[in-house]
């Protein structure tokens, strides 16, 4: 011991208080590290599944499956912080899952599937409608410049923005409102995702969507099986559509207003 240290009652007093403490916090660190742990298996484990699921679309996504860039992101986005079943096995099932307020976070696959239809590029500029979560816009924001992302339910907004913030997502903006009128003060868009189910494509959407640009999103009646859409801008008012193939998603929802 130096020579100025003096092994006093209070000083025994105040280690006997703080190491309970200190003894907890590092259990429960070990115990947030084994999860992490746990997580980052799953999330391969989905990653794995997603390439098989892939292999049945190669008429539509060509042999060689999901691009690299679309599986390092599906690989990279800790999926069970976007839900309030931080289950490790539960987050990363390919499986939808509800969040609440009649809305769900899509199946994993789907989620990979729509990005890489949107083919997202490192300087785009890319629009989602319908946030939930988070977890889609979270994707698409490792891949692209700037996410802009719209929220009918204001308090999934808030809670998707509050995730955001947290996990530092800094290239995503996320808006309360009705997506049916876009966001044009974010865009216009390289890429426009959504993740609601509508018999046509909004027209302010194709507006804001850039020449060369494409929108994702299912198309056909509510609570029915619908056809995942891809409509590319060809021109400055010409498009072309092709269904590539059979989804189910939530209705898009319209403010009352």
């Amino acid at each position: 011991m130096p020579a100025w240290y003096q092994d006093l009652p209070e000083d025994r007093a105040i280690m006997k208080t703080l190491l309970p403490l200190f003894l907890s916090l590092v259990a429960i660190g070990s115990e947030a590290t084994a999860q992490e742990a746990e997580c980052a298996r799953e999330r391969a484990a989905m990653v794995v599944t997603i390439r098989g699921h892939a292999r049945s679309y190669a008429s539509v996504l060509g042999p060689r499956g999901m691009s690299e860039r679309v599986m390092q992101a599906m690989g990279q986005t800790r999926r069970h912080l976007f839900i309030s079943e931080r289950s490790c096995s539960i987050a990363y099932a390919d499986t939808p899952l509800s969040i609440g307020r009649g809305q769900t976070i899509s199946q994993p696959f789907i989620v990979a599937f729509m990005t890489e239809l949107a083919e997202v590029a490192p300087d785009h500029v890319v629009l989602e409608i319908g946030t939930g979560s988070g977890y889609q816009a979270a994707i698409l924001a490792h891949l692209a410049r700037k996410v802009c992302t719209i929220e009918i339910v204001p308090q999934l907004a808030e809670a998707a923005a509050n995730t955001f913030r947290n996990l530092a997502y800094d290239n995503v903006s996320v808006r309360a409102g009705d997506g049916y009128a876009g966001w044009p003060e974010c865009g216009p868009f390289d890429a426009i995702v959504v993740t609601a189910a509508l018999g046509h494509a909004p027209p302010p959407l194709i507006e804001q969507l850039k020449v060369g640009g494409r929108l994702v999103m299912p198309m056909g009646s509510a609570y029915a099986t619908q056809q995942l859409t891809v409509i590319e801008k060809i021109g400055p008012d010409k498009t072309t559509t092709r269904e590539v193939g059979l989804v189910r998603f939530v209705p898009f929802t319209r403010s009352r207003e």
